[in-house]
């Protein structure tokens, strides 16, 4: 077995990326996250939300907002 790889986190290399992730069985396609961050979330046919891609410094605050607010508490923040 060859040395260890320390894998140094994201965040201390200056670099984070943010995704919201749902969770599908809590969702109920209510459509709020689309509503408050549009810029991010559409929805599909049927109402589910589409994260189109990562959340950005500038509206970082808005997507802490759509997680606080979804009536179901399906969507979490996640740092990459």
């Amino acid at each position: 077995m060859g040395p260890a790889v320390r894998r140094t986190p994201a965040a201390e290399r200056g670099v984070v990326s943010r995704t919201l992730r749902v969770d599908w069985p809590a969702c109920k396609a209510r459509g709020l996250c689309a509503e408050l961050l549009p810029e991010v979330v559409t929805l599909d046919e049927w109402g589910y939300p589409i994260v189109d891609r990562e959340v950005s410094d500038e509206i970082l605050g808005h997507a802490r907002d759509a997680v606080r607010m979804c009536p179901r508490l399906a969507l979490r923040l996640v740092d990459r």
